[in-house]
């Protein structure tokens, strides 16, 4: 991922807790903020040890000032460690690229890191959209601690 923001929170739970909750995208609008619709398209085999039967494929929309979009990710999961994505089709990014790395910190604690980098098809100035990406990064971790921890 090219110029990339990255930030991390402590979760008060084990990291295949935390991953549960990043891998239920259809809960997504309950709790990531501007997510309207969440839809998983394609999913691996359950027999991959690696990928344990989660999405492959998800289309979004999403309504977050000054993005409105849909669009469809592709994920890549590390068993739960570490989930990446890439950007599939959008129709005002250009790129999406982002990744939550799990690092357990004991039996019921993990940080999770969340790294995003992201281009849309308007002109921004570099620091607005590192901006931006700061404003997103820091509300999904927000929105995922309370989830988690909220036994949702």
């Amino acid at each position: 991922m090219a110029e990339q923001t990255s930030s991390s929170i402590v979760v008060e739970a084990a990291a295949a807790d935390v991953m549960a909750v990043i891998a239920d995208f259809p809960a997504y609008p309950a709790w990531a903020k501007g997510v309207t619709v969440a839809e998983v398209r394609s999913s691996f085999d359950a027999m991959d040890k690696q990928q344990c039967g989660r999405a492959r494929e998800v289309f979004f929309a999403l309504d977050v000032s000054p993005i409105k979009d849909e669009y469809t990710l592709a994920y890549d999961w590390d068993a739960d460690r570490q989930v990446t994505w890439t950007l599939v089709e959008g129709k005002m990014l250009r790129a999406l690229d982002g990744a939550y790395v799990l690092r357990e910190l004991g039996p019921s604690s993990t940080e999770v890191t969340y790294r995003l980098a992201l281009d849309v098809s308007i002109p921004l100035i570099g620091m607005l959209k590192r901006k931006g990406e700061k404003i997103l990064i820091d509300t999904a971790l927000k929105g995922l601690k309370k989830r988690v921890e909220s036994g949702a």
